[in-house]
């Protein structure tokens, strides 16, 4: 799950799209559902604030401003997880420059759960997974040292459109995973047949 490093090294001198501070400050609601409306069809999740309040007020945050749309499942591993984040650069620099501290985990990461990737303390900002199967031990790995990966909501509906994402690459992005932010066509000729996000939009929040 290799981000930060990569976003320190490659986001510097990018021309930031417009963007506007006052958006972090927004809280999401305890709980709102979303559709996510994939090149594969749609899914429902609902994301539930208290399992991670300030993960879910940025992700909350993301949505409301459109940050995930033409957003790719870049790292689709069988029996494990989707992983899927936006390879705007000037975007992803906006907003990694406003820290989701770490947070303990409440939940578990059973099927269809959804939590952010991280690398390293302090690191979750804009890449997200959906777990495959149960990944438990997700729960209480010890990863660049924090432990473990705090879900913020799970699928409710839809999760055969999840399961249906090309998984064809898996592990294998990372072999030239800067591409995914440098030159977004070359990524996908180098490996091709990856699914996208083409919205994802709030349809009930309490």
């Amino acid at each position: 799950m290799k981000q930060a490093l990569i976003l320190i090294l490659f986001l510097i001198g990018c021309d930031s799209k417009d963007f506007d501070p006052e958006w972090i400050e927004e809280k999401a609601p305890d709980k709102f559902s979303i559709r996510v409306e994939t090149s594969k069809g749609s899914f429902d999740a609902q994301i539930t604030r208290e399992l991670s309040p300030m993960a879910v007020d940025r992700f909350y945050q993301l949505i409301r401003h459109d940050y995930f749309d033409n957003a790719l499942f870049y790292r689709v591993v069988p029996d494990y997880v989707a992983q899927f984040g936006n390879s705007d650069s000037s975007e992803i620099k906006n907003w990694i420059k406003y820290i989701v501290p770490d947070e303990p985990v409440i939940g578990s990461n059973t099927r269809g759960t959804i939590s952010f990737a991280r690398d390293g303390k302090d690191t979750r900002n804009t890449e997200l997974y959906i777990n495959l199967k149960d990944n438990l031990k997700l729960d209480t790995i010890n990863y660049s040292g924090v432990k473990g990966f705090p879900i913020i909501g799970e699928v409710i509906n839809g999760m055969n459109v999840v399961d249906s994402l090309y998984q064809g690459h898996g592990n294998s992005v990372f072999d030239n995973f800067d591409l995914f932010y440098l030159n977004r066509e070359e990524f996908l000729n180098q490996f091709p047949g990856l699914d996208s996000i083409l919205h994802i939009r709030i349809i009930k929040s309490n």
